[in-house]
C-alpha cells in the first residue's frame, strides 16, 4: 500500500472536523516547504542593502 493510500485510509476514518485539520496541516507543510525552497527575502537583501545601509537610515532607527 502506498503512503498516499495509507494516509487516505486513516483520514477517511476520522470525523470531518479532524479531516479539516489534517487538510490544513498538509497545506501548511506544502507551503512551508515551498517557502524554504524560494526565499525571496534572502535574494533581495543585497539589493535592498543599498538603501538600508546608509547614515540616514542608521539615524532614523537609532532611537528604537
Amino acid at each position: 500500500m502506498s503512503m498516499s493510500e495509507l494516509i487516505e485510509k486513516e483520514v477517511s476514518a476520522m470525523p470531518e472536523p479532524l479531516q479539516r485539520e489534517v487538510y490544513d496541516f498538509a497545506r501548511f507543510l506544502r507551503h512551508k516547504n515551498a517557502d524554504e525552497a524560494f526565499n525571496g527575502l534572502l535574494l533581495s537583501e543585497s539589493a535592498l542593502a543599498k538603501d538600508w545601509n546608509t547614515p540616514e537610515e542608521d539615524a532614523a532607527w537609532a532611537s528604537l
